[in-house]
């Protein structure tokens, strides 16, 4: 027996008064309405209406159960009408992961111009290094960097732009050490060694001029896995460093970081939005990841650009 039913159709048949009007707004045959009531009493063990041929009265067990069903149908359409509107109107909780860095970087900004143009959408932002589980941890949209494609998870992902890594010193430091001129000459140096999930610890991978060119760390007096917390170092003129440009451009414009051997780049990544699945998508989802393909690629780009400055870079060979 479908209960949920026999309540609509119960309730149905107490308000016109009538199983055959019962049966026309259904579609059913007024045996079937019947049949549909008399599961719902056997169900109960409780008489609901009295019938006779010329009309239907309901018991009294039957009008204290009917004030009930009333209440639990109405619960049960809106529950169905907020669902339904999930998928059309954004609104309520949105769960975000991103990386430190890129978070503080763009999707701060992003998000909260995307709740200026969506004020019912509430925004639960995490900023970390780790890499979270969409599913066990609940998160809606991770945003994640990627040297290489995503390995197949079963999530949707979109890719919405590409960043890179640049060498960076403090003026201070380059003054009292040299400026180098070739990926060779930073053996003289004190390289500082950034570490995360994407970035390797032992060397750099130079892209210039002359292709490729790799270079082997020493060992380093300082190691860390927040570029942040890498830049933060390297403007107190400790050493040459990889930065990530979402946090080499900031310190470039206010100054306190030069860019190093500007004609290389290391570390390309890509930008990816992932959730969980496309099936009915819900708004506020479908709404806040087509917002991220439309504004984070304007300001990747953006920085690219900023990152070949004059003013931000030493002087190239």
């Amino acid at each position: 027996m479908d209960r949920l039913h026999c309540m609509r159709v119960f309730a149905r048949v107490a308000d016109a008064g009538s199983f055959t009007a019962a049966a026309q707004h259904f579609d059913m045959t007024t045996a079937a309405v019947s049949r549909a009531v008399a599961s719902l009493e056997t169900h109960l063990q409780a008489r609901l209406l009295n019938r006779s041929t010329r009309r239907v009265a309901l018991t009294e067990a039957g009008e204290r159960y009917l004030r009930r069903c009333e209440q639990i149908l109405a619960y049960i359409d809106q529950a169905e009408a907020e669902a339904g509107n999930a998928q059309a109107l954004p609104s309520g909780r949105l769960r975000v992961h991103a990386t430190t860095g890129f978070g503080q970087a763009y999707l701060v900004p992003a998000v909260v111009q995307y709740q200026r143009r969506h004020r019912s959408v509430s925004v639960e932002l995490t900023l970390s290094q780790h890499v979270p589980d969409l599913l066990d941890e609940g998160y809606d949209v991770s945003l994640q960097l990627s040297a290489t494609e995503l390995p197949d998870s079963g999530f949707i992902s979109h890719a919405l732009g590409t960043l890179h890594s640049v060498l960076c010193a403090a003026p201070a430091y380059l003054r009292e050490r040299g400026t180098p001129h070739s990926v060779a000459e930073l053996a003289g140096h004190d390289c500082l060694q950034l570490f995360t999930p994407v970035f390797p610890r032992d060397k750099w991978r130079l892209e210039g001029p002359h292709g490729v060119e790799t270079f082997e760390l020493p060992a380093a007096s300082l190691q860390v896995n927040v570029a942040e917390a890498l830049g933060g170092a390297l403007r107190e003129g400790v050493g040459i460093g990889a930065l990530p440009m979402s946090t080499a451009v900031p310190a470039m414009r206010n100054g306190s970081l030069l860019r190093v051997l500007p004609e290389y780049r290391l570390q390309k990544l890509t930008v990816y939005a992932m959730y969980a699945s496309r099936q009915f998508l819900d708004a506020k989802i479908r709404t806040f990841v087509d917002f991220l393909k439309e504004s984070i690629p304007v300001v990747l780009a953006a920085d690219e650009t900023a990152l070949s400055a004059p003013g931000y870079c030493t002087e190239a060979t």
